[in-house]
């Protein structure tokens, strides 16, 4: 197959060596930075589908730079909106003053939400969010005269941030491991959902279970702390960081019923599923259940700038207005300096429009098919594989441990990858492909073939 063309591969891009950047400074989040060092990787520019290297090469994002660019890199109107905004009011406070954006920026979030998911609250990050929407539900239960709901329950494998409150009800144990003496009190988490022996392999449907995934949840964990003490559950409608694992069919809108029934709130973190990814609104679109509170962050700006929030039903909101307190009391102690920043709301803004103007969630929605198509193809069979897992606009191959190096073979992938002029993601035994809306078939055809060439390097 010919080398694609990318859509800036017709201006040189100049080489600089790797020598040159003074890399003693930056400590990188999630990241090897021993291995790092060795062998750096520095984007300098990006344009679509494609970054330009600190040495010059082309190379393919085949994450929406980690879930957050659908509509592509190099947006103009998103750029534009954020030259304006900067020109005309570059940042306010949001603590007992507002601004215009903020207001139209909420005003469009909420309107891309399904029910009376009405009333937003931002903030500057999915891990603000998940931590902004815990404390929302210990606060509404408090103002009902119900403070002592004070259990969360989270999912094994869940991510929800890296914050204490998100780590808490997270279930990756790397990221909770270093951190668990102080960890939330008084968290449970239910069983996981993946059947990697009857749905090892699954595209485009949701999976079919013969047993009640959640019978535990309702005969053991909320038998166990009372349900009338459980102030919230959280999941992501899609587990996004542990590998894309799909909820069984069903599965949503049951625990939607059970939360109904003991009066717990639920929380859908939709930080990767939102926006465009299932080719709907939000994955609780796709799903066909409407959470208590949703959390986004991510695609909301295209990545372009940190942006993040907590959408809440109407019923949350007015219990927090109507506690008795005087009027001019504040109902909720929460909140961060950049709250609702100006900058970050024009940006929201414009991706928002941009996303409608050229339809990106449908088309997210049409090519997900076709990526999933085309890993399935490619990967089904090859040494080491498992299992392949795709569903809207993203897909996992999952492959065996190397004994005693847990995550090394996907690893190593991800560099061979890299090197070859495709981004891909290692997540722990997994490689995720979820490109921009924006991708060709092309795109996916090398993306496909580049990772199918690199799991026979490395068998």
């Amino acid at each position: 197959m010919a080398p694609l063309e990318s859509p800036i591969s017709s201006m040189k891009a100049a080489s600089t060596p790797a020598a040159a950047f003074n890399m003693d400074h930056q400590w990188l989040p999630f990241t090897g930075n021993r291995h790092f060092k060795q062998e750096p990787r520095i984007f300098v520019a990006a344009e679509g589908m494609h970054f330009t290297t600190h040495d010059g090469r082309q190379v393919i994002d085949g994450i929406s730079s980690l879930w957050c660019v659908g509509a592509g890199h190099n947006r103009r109107p998103i750029a534009e909106a954020i030259k304006k905004q900067l020109d005309t009011l570059d940042y306010a406070t949001a603590f007992q003053i507002s601004n215009d954006q903020a207001f139209q920026a909420a005003q469009m979030i909420a309107d891309l939400c399904p029910g009376d998911l009405n009333k937003v609250l931002f903030c500057n990050s999915g891990s603000e969010a998940a931590d902004t929407s815990l404390k929302v539900a210990l606060a509404y239960h408090r103002a009902r005269g119900e403070g002592h709901r004070n259990v969360f329950i989270g999912r094994e494998k869940g991510y929800h941030g890296v914050n204490f409150g998100g780590m808490s009800v997270g279930g990756l144990p790397a990221n909770r491991k270093v951190y668990g003496a102080q960890l939330l009190p008084r968290v449970d988490h239910m069983r996981f959902i993946h059947d990697p022996v009857n749905h090892a392999y699954i595209h485009n449907e949701e999976p079919v279970w013969q047993e009640d995934p959640l019978l535990e949840l309702e005969t053991r964990i909320l038998a166990l702390h009372d349900p009338s003490n459980v102030a919230a559950i959280i999941v992501e409608p899609v587990a996004g960081s542990a590998g894309w694992y799909l909820p069984p069919k069903g599965y949503l809108k049951r625990l939607r019923e059970i939360c109904n029934k003991h009066g717990i709130l639920l929380i859908f973190d939709e930080v990767i599923t939102g926006f465009g990814r299932m080719g709907t609104n939000f994955g609780a679109d796709y799903y066909g259940v409407v959470p208590d509170m949703l959390n986004f962050a991510k695609c909301v700006t295209n990545g372009v700038i940190p942006l993040g929030g907590v959408v809440c039903r109407d019923f949350i909101y007015d219990a927090m207005m109507n506690s008795g307190a005087p009027d001019y009391a504040i109902e909720f102690f929460h909140g961060y300096t950049y709250s609702g920043h100006p900058v970050s709301c024009a940006a929201a803004i414009a991706t928002l429009k941009l996303l409608k103007e050229e339809n990106l969630f449908a088309r997210a929605g049409q090519m997900g098919p076709v990526l999933g198509d085309a890993m399935h193809s490619a990967f089904k069979g090859l040494p080491n594989v498992i299992g392949i897992r795709s569903l809207g606009l993203a897909g996992a191959v999952e492959l065996s441990s190397i004994a005693g190096a847990p995550g090394k073979r996907a690893y190593d992938i991800f560099l061979d990858c890299y090197n070859k002029g495709v981004l891909v993601r290692a997540a722990g035994e997994n490689l995720v492909l979820c490109p921009p809306y924006i991708v060709e078939k092309e795109h996916i055809d090398k993306m496909v073939n580049v990772l199918a060439d690199s799991i026979r390097k490395h068998a």
